[in-house]
């Protein structure tokens, strides 16, 4: 892990080639307009998470109002568009290290600190209290801890001090099934539970996928990912081992009866194309990021499957209904 004068090192270099912010560079920042909040928000990872809630509350065996229901799908995706916020707002000068992550609002420039903390600090808070106040406290209590772990025990404590930050972190992810099936039933079961897994064990292997061929960005900018502390062949064998407890946590609902055939039949055949992939990830030797065409296929596929597993389960729901 990089010491702070690795890090004010770094900074320097990136101020000098127009990295960090202007702010940063003692100029007024550019006024934000509404795209930089909607950057903020992360709106990319705030499609995954508002699906995988909405698969929650429609696979929930109870029924809720249609307005409440989107009320509840709102809130989950406000307060990942807060969490995203904070999270950019703490990494502001680590995004200025990282080509993926440069021309984001604040270390571009073009929004300064201030307007980005005030936005998370009170979307967030405003979501939990509608969670709360419209549909029930249970699912806002879950919500309030989604953003919380995301913002303090990832962002804050994890991400930036040890190679496990995505494997304990990871949990900041799983928590919308669980919050949209609260939401309908004000309770918490096995499924619920078992998508929670899910996401949990999927998070390592999709971010380690990236994080192989983006190697260098996260050792630029001192973050101790897996790849840059314990080496790309490491990384590939982990990759392959977390994917078999997430494997067995994708057909455990199918198998314990908790879902339908479509579910079933889509599990199997999706993580069986996984597992393949996983494998691919594990027997690759490849170290030109840009050659690494297992790593990448990895990556996209890991998104496209939690999008159609999800999608299973909901299509399941209301077929059984």
């Amino acid at each position: 892990m990089a010491s702070l004068a690795d890090i004010t090192g770094r900074e320097g270099a990136a101020d000098q080639s127009g990295a960090l912010s202007r702010q940063r560079r003692g100029e007024a920042a550019l006024p934000a307009d509404w795209r930089d909040f909607v950057a903020l928000a992360k709106p990319r990872v705030m499609s995954l998470v508002v699906f995988t809630g909405l698969a929650g509350l429609v696979a929930a065996p109870d029924s809720i109002h249609p307005l409440l229901g989107f009320v509840a799908v709102l809130c989950i995706a406000l307060a990942a568009g807060a969490a995203g916020a904070l999270n950019q707002w703490w990494e502001a000068d680590t995004d200025a290290l990282m080509k993926r992550t440069a021309n984001r609002p604040l270390p571009s420039g073009r929004m300064e600190p201030g307007a980005a903390l005030a936005f998370g600090v009170s979307v967030g808070t405003g979501s939990v209290l509608l969670m709360g106040l419209a549909v029930n406290w249970l699912s806002a209590a879950i919500l309030a801890v989604s953003i919380l772990y995301y913002v303090f025990v990832y962002t804050i404590w994890l991400k930036p001090r040890t190679p496990q930050n995505i494997v304990i972190g990871g949990a900041a992810g799983a928590f919308p099934p669980l919050i949209g099936w609260a939401a309908v039933t004000g309770d918490i079961t096995a499924l619920p539970v078992l998508l929670f897994a899910l996401i949990f064990l999927w998070t390592p292997p999709h971010f380690w996928s990236l994080a192989l061929f983006i190697n260098s960005d996260y050792a630029k900018a001192g973050i101790p990912m897996l790849p840059v502390v314990a080496g790309r062949r490491t990384t590939r064998r982990q990759v392959f081992i977390y994917s078999l407890p997430m494997a067995a946590s994708a057909v455990a609902p199918w198998l314990l009866g908790l879902t339908g055939p479509v579910y079933g039949a889509t599990a199997v055949a999706l993580t069986g194309a996984f597992l393949l992939l996983a494998a691919r990830v594990a027997m690759s030797h490849e170290t030109e990021p840009a050659k690494m065409a297992a790593e990448r296929q990895m990556f996209a596929f890991s998104v496209l499957y939690l999008f159609i597993l999800f999608g299973a389960l909901m299509a399941d729901r209301m077929l059984l209904s």
